[in-house]
């Protein structure tokens, strides 16, 4: 059994998939478009271009996400995304690429259970925390 977190966005989710692939050192694998797709004659014209699926490979770890129809969006509340990084200088640069244009809800510090821990909420709206 595998569990991966699979974001949701407003119609962002391959502007999004792009930054995590830079901020992360990952490999997106598989970035396909609802006009790509079976579906493609069922969506409007204007979402043809938007992301049915994508999946982005960091480590041995997969973070999946897709564009949800306006209707259908929700904002994402009550859950975060939880990198677990070895290295405390590469946590504080991970947590400074992710923060961009984004807002930091407790910036990287010395905790009881870490070295270091941060929270952030990306330019995407995705809660993230960063241990070391």
């Amino acid at each position: 059994m595998q569990l991966n977190p699979y974001l949701t966005f407003n119609g962002q989710c391959e502007t999004a998939f792009k930054f995590y692939e830079q901020c992360l050192g990952g490999k997106i694998e598989e970035m396909m478009s609802y006009g790509e797709s079976p579906m493609a004659e069922e969506v409007p014209s204007e979402w043809r271009n938007k992301i049915i699926h994508a999946s982005l490979i960091v480590d041995d770890r997969v973070l999946m996400g897709s564009d949800c129809s306006p209707e259908q969006y929700e904002e994402t509340k009550g859950c975060s995304v939880l990198l677990d990084i070895d290295d405390p200088v590469k946590a504080e640069r991970i947590f400074q690429a992710l923060v961009e244009n984004g807002t930091v809800r407790m910036p990287m510090q010395e905790t009881f259970w870490s070295a270091s821990f941060g929270m952030l909420v990306d330019q995407f709206g995705i809660p993230w925390m960063i241990n070391s």
